[in-house]
Parts: structure tokens; C-alpha cells; sequence
């Protein structure tokens, strides 16, 4: 493990410029539209957020007890909640959650959707998802993951082609970049 103030210095190192870095308003423009296209189809809500680096609060909570996969897990939870994942009317919504610093990924899914899947189903999707990161490629690695999340968001919240009119869009489409 990293010594604490190494770690850090890493993130305060980085910032939201090196979000907009890896992924510049071009990509952004293209995965908000597939957002979009996504959300026309079935009911649920989809929000990606790419942060470049954990703010000094989360920092600090990294111990022995708290190692820092699980305080990476619990800032996902906390923009699940702040950015009103949560609060979907289906309670279908997905935070697909990219840390740059840490080349980490957390997928935190509503009640209603994660009945119908399971926690080896989300990992097996983050771990494509960091295969094609690993190689520089974030908006192949965010467009397999949103295609991935958007079928099993059809198969299971499908809307019928002439209710799309009364499917309101909950949640912004476009991905945050902290």
C-alpha cells in the first residue's frame, strides 16, 4: 500500500481539468447522446460520473480498518445519493462512478434494478470497463458499460414504443466531470 501522504499528494494533484482531459467536450457530447438515446427505451435512469481525484475528506478516512477500496465505494455511495440516483420514480437508476486517480470503478444500482442483478454481473462489467481504460480508451470503456447497463435496464423496464412521451427524463444525461 502507498504511504498515506503519497496518496495524498496524488490527488491533490489532480483536478477537474484532468476529467475534462480524459474526456474532452467531443466525447462528452457523445456519450450524453448515448445516455439519452438509452433512456428512450426503458424507464430507467442512467448517470455517469468520472471524478479525477477523491476529495481530502475521503482522503483521510483511508486506515488499516479502511482500506481504500472501500472509501472509494463509499464516495460512489454518497454521489448515488447527492446526485439523486436514488430518488428514480422506478427506482431503477444507475451511477456508473470512474475515479481517475486510482484507475477505479464502482457501478451502484437502484433496489429495483439490482433484484435482477448480481454482484458478479456488476464486476464482470467494471472489469471490461477497466480493461479498455487501462489502454486509454474512456469512451469505449463508458459506451460498453452504458450499453451493458441498457440491456439489462430493456430486459427488465422496457417501455413500449408509444409510451416514450410519458417517460420523463429524471435525471441529467449528460456525464459529471469532477
Amino acid at each position: 500500500m502507498m504511504p498515506k501522504l503519497l496518496l495524498i499528494l496524488k490527488h491533490l494533484w489532480l483536478d477537474r481539468s484532468d476529467a475534462e482531459r480524459a474526456i474532452p467536450p467531443e466525447v462528452l457530447a457523445r456519450v450524453t447522446q448515448r445516455v439519452t438515446a438509452s433512456e428512450k427505451r426503458h424507464s430507467g435512469e442512467i448517470r455517469i460520473c468520472v471524478e479525477a481525484a477523491l476529495p481530502l475528506s475521503y482522503l483521510w478516512r483511508i486506515n488499516r480498518a479502511k482500506p481504500l477500496q472501500q472509501v472509494i465505494r463509499e464516495r460512489a455511495l454518497a454521489l448515488f445519493g447527492k446526485l439523486g440516483v436514488w430518488d428514480t420514480e422506478h427506482n431503477n437508476g444507475v451511477l456508473i462512478y470512474v475515479l481517475l486517480a486510482e484507475h477505479a470503478i464502482e457501478i451502484v444500482a437502484d433496489r429495483g434494478l439490482n433484484i435482477h442483478a448480481s454482484d458478479k454481473h456488476w464486476k464482470a462489467v467494471m472489469a471490461r470497463m477497466s480493461s479498455t481504460f487501462r489502454e486509454l480508451r474512456y469512451e469505449d470503456g463508458l459506451t460498453q458499460a452504458l450499453e451493458e447497463t441498457s440491456a439489462l435496464l430493456m430486459q427488465h423496464f422496457a417501455l413500449p414504443p408509444s409510451d416514450t412521451a410519458a417517460n420523463p427524463n429524471e435525471l441529467p444525461d449528460a456525464p459529471l466531470l469532477l
